[in-house]
């Protein structure tokens, strides 16, 4: 079977990510001795730098990690709401839905903590060290991506109008691509972090730096920003709410992953302040419907069964998210085999084109939500939607790396928020802020209704494996929504149809709209289905005919999958007969879609 990329193996170590600076960056601190928590900070970092349309210092970051030895924890960088935000106050603004463009879908902003908490807990190398990539790429400049050009192109007149700071930094004038672009304000912003900790031991310069976000220049910076109204999705301009005081009282925190035992595997994911669970329950739902191995085993095609009943399966699993899921949710029944096995019953032959949540506790609440086409309508009858655009940025939107290093720590981390294209940028510190508290409700009483210190329900959603035979894996991809259901494509592909990492990465994928987006408009297309054409004419036809509402999004479209594993190495005899521990086996694959993803490994 033909593969974009070749099988990657080694026993040294590993970096993918969704952009080859970053991964090349990681490898380069694993080359120098640092370890995977090092790592995978300094290409976080550079991924700030070289995709600032996808991620930002103002955005927001989950991550799983194992340490040998240990259970994957779960670190959790996205920020709470502003301490005022509550449904009476946007309200009084006049607010029907939270704009996802602006400042008032500000939260604090969790990414950099969260980043520099890694470090502290696990790395060993110094905030200096691990930011100095980034620096450098900020400072001196780096190619620009196509797609940074045109989401510049396309916001460039706007931003001229109403955001001025951010026309200076990115649009006057605006890249062509693979112009060279520098950020000497986010540069002087990382130096002035490394600085904090300077001449201090390397756990007290972590949280040095971290102070010098959360309560110093930063902090005071963000601040006097939030205070100045600025044009949003409403069409009109607001204030935002966040203050320094909320920044200083919030810190990441560490927890425990939600997990399923699932065909020679335990899929870790983080918990109901994700969307992560979502997988899970899908795979709980899909395991008695599967084969041990499909027909096919090793085609690169997923037939329309198998996509039939995973699409069905999803369709419950989002719907369960988006009745039940939010901060601090109750879902230990999601995983119940009695809880499934009523989803599985609800699966038939033909599409179904209803929202079904389940009874998870007692009878479930959506909120108020159009369909797209009702949503169209009332755009036209007003005229049009807003000029300040929506929330978020693209399909493809977010990033995503993952890292090993030869003592078998294992990090999969999912950056996003902060995109340059959605809310003004901060002149004085080369960024902007994130607007993921558009995923909430102004309607009270869900499990995902604005109120004041609590994280909005993320569609980050990184994912760990610990294999029976103790292999941990790493794996993710940007994608909003999409996220998990571009995973679960990957798992059956490895699980069911047999294939590598990389053959499932580069497998024909596809995704459910039939779901209420996280994301302004917020709406849901009944009986939704996305699929790369490469699928293949009869699957597509035969999904169709199910009653399948089917969008064809080409041959090479969806998903932005990586990869990394770790499997130790088993004693043996040495030459001389003693025994000995043979070299651990770590394999990497990244996805071809976009010419940006690149796994690099030795």
């Amino acid at each position: 079977m033909m593969r974009t990329r070749p099988e990657l193996t080694g026993s040294f170590g590993a970096v993918a990510s969704t952009h080859w600076l970053a991964s090349s960056s990681g490898m380069a601190v694993l080359e120098r001795g640092g370890n995977a928590a090092d790592a995978a900070v300094a290409a976080g970092f550079v991924l700030h730098v070289v995709e600032p349309h996808l991620n930002g210092p103002g955005g927001d970051m989950p991550l799983i990690v194992r340490v040998p030895g240990g259970e994957p924890r779960v670190l959790s960088g996205q920020g709470v709401t502003p301490a005022a935000a509550t449904i009476e106050q946007m309200r009084a603004e006049g607010i029907e839905h939270i704009p996802g463009t602006g400042l008032l879908a500000a939260v604090v902003p969790g990414a950099v903590p969260a980043w520099l908490t890694l470090l502290r807990d696990h790395g060993s190398w110094a905030p200096a060290e691990v930011l100095a990539f980034a620096i450098e790429l900020a400072d001196r400049g780096h190619r620009v991506l196509p797609r940074v050009a045109r989401t510049i192109a396309g916001r460039a007149d706007f931003f001229r109008e109403h955001w001025p700071a951010s026309a200076a930094l990115w649009a006057d004038p605006a890249p062509a691509d693979w112009d060279m672009i520098r950020n000497p304000a986010l540069a002087e912003t990382y130096r002035r972090l490394a600085d904090a900790g300077r001449g201090k031991a390397r756990e007290a310069a972590c949280d040095a730096a971290i102070a010098a976000w959360s309560e110093g220049f930063v902090a005071e910076a963000i601040d006097r920003h939030s205070r100045e109204p600025q044009m949003d999705s409403t069409g009109e301009a607001h204030a935002g709410l966040l203050t320094g005081d909320d920044l200083a009282a919030w810190r990441p925190q560490w927890e425990d992953t939600l997990s399923l035992p699932w065909r020679g595997t335990t899929v870790h994911k983080a918990g109901a302040w994700t969307q992560g669970p979502a997988l899970l329950e899908a795979l709980g739902i899909l395991d008695p419907l599967l084969p041990e191995r499909a027909a096919h085993e090793g085609s690169d095609a997923f037939g329309p069964d198998l996509v039939h009943v995973a699409a069905e399966a999803a369709k419950l699993a989002f719907a369960d998210r988006d009745a039940w899921f939010g901060d601090g949710a109750d879902l230990s029944r999601l995983l119940h085999p009695d809880y499934l096995a009523e989803r599985r019953a609800l699966i038939g032959e033909q599409a179904s084109l209803a929202l079904r949540p389940g009874a998870l506790h007692g009878a479930p609440r959506l909120a108020q939500v159009r369909t797209a086409d009702e949503h169209a309508a009332a755009a036209a009858a007003d005229g049009g939607a807003a000029a300040a655009g929506t929330g978020e940025p693209t399909r493809g939107d977010t990033c995503h790396i993952d890292v090993v290093d030869r003592d078998g720590m294992v990090v999969s981390a999912t950056p996003s928020g902060g995109w340059l294209q959605s809310s003004p940028t901060i002149a004085e510190l080369g960024f902007c802020l994130g607007t993921r508290a558009q995923m909430l409700w102004l309607e009270p009483g869900l499990p995902t209704s604005l109120a004041p210190g609590i994280r909005p329900r993320t569609t980050l959603s990184p994912t760990m494996l610990v294999d029976d035979d103790g292999t941990v894996a790493a794996l993710g991809t940007p994608g909003g929504d999409q996220q998990d259901q571009w995973q679960l494509s990957m798992l059956l592909g490895m699980r069911v149809l047999g294939l590598s990492p990389q053959a499932a990465i580069d497998a024909p994928a596809w995704h459910l709209t039939h779901l209420v987006s996280s994301f302004e408009p917020r709406v849901w297309e009944p009986g939704g289905l996305h699929v790369e054409s490469r699928l293949g004419e009869a699957t597509i036809a035969e999904l169709r005919r199910r009653g399948h509402v089917v969008t064809d999004a080409g041959p090479w479209s969806l998903g932005r999958l990586s990869f990394a594993s770790f499997e130790a190495g088993a004693a043996g005899p040495g030459a001389g007969g003693e025994e000995r521990r043979r070299l651990p086996t770590i394999r990497a694959a990244a996805n071809p879609r976009g010419e940006q993803g690149y796994a690099a490994l030795r």
